[in-house]
């Protein structure tokens, strides 16, 4: 998956799901960055949690705790870092993962469903 250096593709690894769902899995060996936008729907009760988990090897993944929440925050702090994100309501919210110095080479996204909602994760690949 190659890529010129510095340009981006858009994926789309979970579209419009209506259950708790794990994406397959995409690769990103040569990825510096990822900017994710989790997106809940059709809310009438219960949330939607998103998490990022990553992989060395395609078969063992893991969480990846260091999604960069997009909240405001001072000049004396640092990055606020999250595991998942969780939406209540029907919206959006943006993360970003910097992967500039990290050897991953697979990741996948999962959305946990609680009561109902439509689920949808896209993330714009940056790559190195």
């Amino acid at each position: 998956m190659a890529q010129p250096n510095g340009d981006s593709a858009v994926f789309t690894p979970l579209d419009g799901v209506t259950a708790t769902t794990t994406s397959s899995a995409l690769p990103i060996d040569d990825v510096k960055g990822v900017t994710w936008v989790f997106t809940r729907a059709d809310h009438d009760a219960g949330s939607t949690s998103f998490a990022v988990s990553v992989s060395l090897d395609g078969t063992t993944y893991i969480t990846y705790n260091k999604l960069i929440d997009n909240v405001t925050n001072t000049n004396a702090q640092g990055l606020v870092r999250v595991a998942a994100s969780s939406l209540a309501s029907d919206t959006s919210k943006t993360y970003q993962m910097d992967l500039d110095k990290e050897p991953w080479k697979f990741m996948k996204v999962t959305a946990t469903e609680t009561t109902d909602g439509t689920h949808t994760a896209k993330a714009v690949l940056t790559y190195r």
